[in-house]
């Protein structure tokens, strides 16, 4: 079976507890996926803009980020596709590159890529609640960190495990 060329980006802040989930997530997948060819598995830390040249010559991206303030229980696991959660490019030509979200990122990369822009992206979330400055995460989150690793290998990348 052909896979696509997919790209796999966690984000997240290593020093704010939960928030580093994202970068928990790929930082497990790359034990089980080693060096795939067609696979990209990218820590994009909170630089969200760099988003537009990672996923250049991909056909899927899958994205794992936490998201607060959800009121669900921390650890609750949402799939969304990206257009659910995309916000819409700003105009503004001065718009500070550094402080945009992956979400605006996408939308930007979909302006600039227009006919090459992957259709297939899919996005986990992660509710936390603890963004204080930590090193570790909490037994819940990484344990919703563990079923988002089980998930992408079983349902997005099953022709390598």
């Amino acid at each position: 079976m052909r896979s696509k060329a997919t790209a796999i980006m966690g984000f997240g802040n290593p020093c704010r507890s939960d928030d580093a989930i994202g970068i928990y997530v790929i930082d497990q997948l790359r034990k089980y996926v080693g060096e795939e060819p067609n696979i990209s598995i990218l820590d994009m830390g909170t630089s969200a803009f760099e988003v537009l040249y990672q996923l250049k010559g991909h056909q899927k991206i899958i994205l794992v980020d936490a998201v607060v303030n959800t009121g669900e229980q921390i650890g609750t696991l949402y799939k969304v596709p990206a257009q659910e959660v995309m916000t819409a490019p700003q105009d503004d030509p001065m718009v500070f590159l550094h402080s945009i979200k992956w979400d605006q990122a996408l939308s930007y990369a979909k302006k600039i890529m227009q006919s090459d822009y992957p259709e297939d992206i899919q996005v986990y979330l992660i509710a936390i609640e603890n963004t204080k400055l930590d090193m570790e995460l909490s037994d819940e989150v990484k344990k919703a960190g563990d079923k988002v690793v089980q998930i992408i290998l079983k349902e997005e990348l099953s022709y390598i495990v």
